[in-house]
């Protein structure tokens, strides 16, 4: 489709400016909030929304510094718009700005190649994905240790499809990152044509709670999004939640000074037990939650087992979908989402709970072969129309059922496996070595066509 082909050469004509930062020892990841602060400035001229910026502080002020000293004019700029501008989002996403040019001709090179691009042609729904295709590029870029959890747009587009936002919904997301989750909530809900959601997010990390400010804002969202921890004081900021869809991070506590918040149950340095327990206090009565969970989730004792016993007992923990190896970029990382609702005072909770073995049998899905929304076609038709789960149907003996009087006898054990998981995919050795042949690949090609630069400069 030419749209969708547009959209991609722009996403990679942005991405391959982050080669002339590479002057100036800027890695892959650090690019992505450098390009955030410029996309902004390009892109509220383009979409007639520089209203909100200072005079002086607007993308032709940019170009007009253009040559010696441009670099300390736009540090300045960078300092003004996060302390001097009344707008919320717009001081969030400057607010204490750091440029990692060093350079007055590198900057200058950068801007002349956003400006160079023919913006006319994408509305505020294509520069969103095209923001989208960048983010989704700098997870993958191995080199930068970044987006080693990034979930995987084809999951994220399968939990939002089968919850089925509602109008009027509060979504959260306590661990928002990028904002992928709310952001396909968004368009799934423009897609239905009734869609006025409240989005709510939570990210503690700073260039990345910009990345999301920004990427709610190329979408035309209006977002609360807070930056700090859910499992702290923060989450006294958030409201009752009517859907919960999230990945939160996996390991344990590094032994932060702030204190946990005291409403949790079951006290844990266990980041993922922490954040299934936040998150059903945030939800309200009648709230449906998907959450992605790492396998130790299922059948881990301790606070593991009082974690499992409550969403079974005291919530409806209806579904677990097992989902392939090695759709996360950091390796050997086996994962699945827990479907369960908070029920409403008198709720008639599930009598089962149902698995789907999205694992066994399956492809290895590499950057070579990436997961597709195709692949959970079956998961959805099996779940059924029904956002809380009560409408599922058998697909080709990979969808189970097992009654909560079993999970009970086997003492909450959710790591249910059929045929001995004999079938179960393990991360293939050729596929992991032919990705990283690519990545060297392109590497060689990114030096070769650096090097054509210079020659061709010196010839000129």
């Amino acid at each position: 489709m030419q749209v969708t082909a547009d959209r991609d050469d722009l996403a990679a004509r942005l991405w391959s400016l982050c080669h002339v930062l590479r002057d100036d020892g800027i890695v892959f990841h650090k690019y992505m909030s450098e390009l955030t602060y410029l996309l902004f400035l390009k892109n509220a001229k383009q979409l007639r929304a520089e209203r909100d910026l200072p005079e002086g502080c607007r993308w032709d002020d940019l170009l007009a510094a253009r040559g010696a000293g441009m670099l300390g004019s736009y540090r300045k700029m960078l300092t003004r718009l996060g302390e001097d501008v009344a707008d919320d989002v717009v001081r969030n996403i400057f607010s204490f700005p750091t440029t990692v040019f060093s350079h007055d001709e590198n900057l200058e090179k950068v801007v002349d190649g956003i400006e160079a691009i023919d913006w006319h042609q994408y509305d505020r729904d294509s520069l969103g994905e095209v923001y989208e295709s960048l983010l989704e590029r700098n997870a993958t870029e191995t080199r930068s240790g970044s987006g080693q959890y990034f979930t995987p747009r084809p999951l994220v587009n399968a939990m939002v499809r089968v919850i089925q936002p509602a109008a009027g919904e509060t979504i959260l997301d306590p661990a928002a990152g990028t904002g992928g989750f709310l952001i396909a909530a968004h368009r799934w809900g423009l897609a239905q044509g009734r869609f006025d959601g409240r989005y709510e997010g939570v990210e503690i990390e700073r260039d990345t709670y910009r990345l999301c400010l920004m990427n709610l804002y190329l979408h035309g969202m209006n977002g609360i999004v807070i930056h700090g921890d859910t499992l702290t004081v923060d989450s006294e900021e958030l409201t009752p939640a009517d859907i919960v869809l999230a990945n939160p991070p996996f390991g344990t506590s590094s032994g932060g000074a702030r204190a946990r918040r005291e409403d949790l149950p079951y006290p844990t340095g266990n980041k993922q037990l922490a954040f299934m327990q936040a998150i059903w206090l945030e939800m309200a009565e009648g709230a449906r939650a998907a959450v992605v969970v790492p396998d130790n989730v299922l059948s881990e004792s301790g606070v593991g087992l009082q974690v499992r016993r409550y969403l079974i007992e005291n919530l409806d923990l209806h579904t677990v979908l097992r989902l392939p190896t090695g759709i996360f970029y950091a390796p050997g990382v086996q994962t699945n989402v827990l479907f369960f609702n908070k029920l409403s005072t008198g709720g008639d909770p599930s009598d089962s709970v149902w698995f789907y073995d999205l694992r066994s049998d399956m492809p290895n899905f590499t950057k070579r072969s990436p997961l597709k929304d195709e692949d959970f076609l079956d998961f959805e038709n099996a779940y059924g129309k029904d956002p809380s789960g009560r409408a599922r149907r058998d697909v080709d003996g990979r969808f189970n059922r097992v009654t909560k009087a079993e999970l009970r006898a086997s003492g909450y054990d959710l790591d249910i496996r059929w045929g001995g998981g004999a079938h179960e995919e393990t991360p293939a050795d050729t596929e992991d070595l032919l990705s990283k042949l690519d990545d060297a690949v392109a590497a060689v090609q990114r030096a070769v066509a650096e090097i054509g630069t210079i020659v061709a400069g010196r010839d000129g």
